[in-house]
């Protein structure tokens, strides 16, 4: 076996112009580029007249491909991993490669260039440090709804990635679970033609995304502030005796402290909260 190159290779969000010349020079002279849609990296190719060799990498066919693409650097061969925009990897496919290239002893490394996750960060006016980055949340409501949950009180800046016909429920779920008046940016189209960046509350963002928006979204929430919780200790025992009867009724957690958070005009998550305390 002769020992490969893997490539982690950032492409621009959106403005070709912002790809780096070390990205040129290596997507230039490797033997084959892994894309995820290479009719999308195509473009950017010609643009730049780069005529490379190109392979389909995505997460419908991750895993089969990585064994392609392991074989192909036990051949010494050089290979650059890229996605539609961003850094590879982070919520593209990329780990399963990454994590089997570096088990059978090839090189890999990364090139430094444009991430949706930082720009975002960096342009929401919220605390850059210390955050968290969760990716796309579920798509199941009550998926979704638990994690918000789990999230709820945490103190760090969050980052999220969202689908545009979602968002609103999305920004819904926060409402209900974080508060309408939790502190969000919601990044669009972050370096193209129409780059909006919303700064608010979530209860002003569910009001100004009242329409459907295009493109890609990026959302920076405030982390949960000191004193911001209500304070419900006076109410703690009625809660959890409350909750103690849904559950001895056959409900669920979860259920039984939405249920009490309705009938008290609490959210659930404050109920959750305060019967685990």
């Amino acid at each position: 076996m002769k020992i490969g190159i893997l490539y982690i290779c950032p492409t621009p969000l959106g403005n070709l112009d912002d790809i780096t010349g070390r990205a040129l020079e290596v997507l230039g002279r490797v033997d084959l580029i892994a894309a995820e849609d290479t009719r999308h990296t195509r473009k950017l190719l010609t643009h730049y007249g780069i005529a490379a060799k190109t392979t389909s990498y995505h997460e419908h066919n991750e895993r089969e491909k990585a064994s392609f693409l392991l074989a192909e650097l036990d051949q010494g061969r050089k290979i650059a991993l890229v996605s539609d925009a961003g850094t590879p990897a982070i919520s593209d496919p990329g780990y399963i490669l990454v994590q089997q290239a570096l088990a059978a002893g090839h090189q890999v490394t990364v090139l430094p260039g444009p991430s949706a996750v930082i720009a975002a960060l960096v342009v929401s006016g919220c605390m850059p440090h210390p955050f968290y980055f969760i990716g796309f949340l579920p798509r199941k409501k009550g998926e979704r709804q638990d994690l918000l949950e789990e999230l709820e009180a945490n103190s760090w800046t969050g980052v999220f990635y969202e689908s545009p016909h979602r968002l609103r429920d999305t920004i819904k779920d926060f409402c209900a679970l974080w508060g309408a008046e939790r502190r969000v940016a919601v990044v669009r189209e972050l370096t193209k033609q129409f780059e909006e960046v919303f700064r608010g509350s979530f209860g002003e963002a569910y009001e100004y995304f009242s329409a459907t928006p295009r493109g890609e979204i990026t959302l920076v929430v405030e982390g949960k502030q000191a004193g911001e919780e209500e304070d419900i200790t006076e109410d703690s025992e009625m809660i959890c005796e409350a909750v103690d009867a849904l559950i001895k009724a056959g409900a669920g957690v979860h259920d039984a402290c939405k249920g009490v958070g309705r009938a008290l005009g609490l959210s659930k998550s404050k109920v959750y909260r305060a019967y685990h305390k």
